[in-house]
């Protein structure tokens, strides 16, 4: 059975009226980006005590840290950076959170992927040693964002086989995919559902890179669904909608635009008789 979760920091920055919105549309899950406008990985031991309160309150679970772990470019300072992964390690662990998302450097236009191929290898190389030497067995989740390394698939799979660890697995973001021209169904699924144990729902318009509710855009978002259907997957669907403002480390669509999108995929789940909790 799939199982909900979100990014309920789309919703609102107040954990509790994320957690309230959660409870209306039976999301026993959240992946904790922010709270109240605060960064995850910013959060004190404080705010994480009333992170803990609060999820206990609705019972809620965390499906994932959505940390920004990767969101530098290729040749910023990386020791910092280790240490941030250090804290997303203690977060996802106090949490009980078994992924973290991460992502894999940015690159701008005059930074060829080809160039700084090892680097990204060694980066991540190095962030997936620190999940291995943790006991709790927590996974480190690539997400495909586009305009850094791994954001096509033949890159994505360089990524994960090259690394080749237990604790490097995929995060799948259709939206993202079309946003650097790819169809992700015809183009990526075969090569890349091996890794992949994480799905993060939204879809895009390839004519334009606008981000819709799936099942509106070009993610081919129903052909996903059908195949994991088939081949028996067993993990989260997370909703990340991107319907509102959006920046580079994440968006506000509002109650509406969360509810909206969830519907979306629901929708698609009805369609193929698909069960989810």
């Amino acid at each position: 059975m799939w199982t909900l979760s979100g990014f309920a920091d789309e919703i609102d920055d107040d954990l509790e009226v994320q957690c309230q919105v959660l409870d209306e549309l039976g999301i026993r899950y959240l992946e904790l980006r922010s709270a109240w406008g605060v960064n995850v990985l910013d959060l004190t031991d404080a705010q994480l005590d009333e992170v803990e309160r609060v999820l206990a309150a609705h019972g809620i679970a965390v499906s994932s840290i959505g940390s920004p772990i990767g969101k530098i470019n290729i040749e910023d300072d990386f020791e910092a950076h280790l240490m941030r992964m250090e804290r997303a390690l203690d977060v996802a662990e106090r949490l009980r959170a078994p992924f973290i998302r991460i992502f894999s450097f940015f690159l701008r236009p005059d930074q060829a992927p080809g160039a700084h191929r090892d680097e990204v290898l060694r980066r991540m190389r190095a962030l997936t040693d620190r999940a291995e030497a943790r006991s709790s067995g927590v996974v480190l989740l690539h997400e495909n964002e586009k305009e850094i390394f791994g954001d096509t698939p033949e890159r994505v799979l360089d990524i994960v086989t090259s690394v080749d660890s237990p604790a490097l697995r995929l995060a799948w973001d259709p939206a993202n995919y079309v946003q650097v021209g790819v169809r992700p169904y015809t183009e990526g699924y075969e090569a890349l559902r091996a890794h992949t144990v994480y799905i993060q729902v939204k879809d895009a318009l390839l004519v334009s890179g606008d981000v819709v509710p799936a099942g509106e855009g070009d993610g081919q978002v129903p052909e996903t669904v059908r195949a994991l259907c088939e081949e028996g997957f067993d993990g989260f669907f997370s909703m990340e909608p991107h319907l509102g403002d959006t920046t580079s480390f994440g968006a506000i669509s509002g109650r509406d635009g969360f509810v909206r999108a969830t519907e979306a995929l629901l929708k698609i789940f009805a369609e193929q008789g698909i069960e989810y909790r």
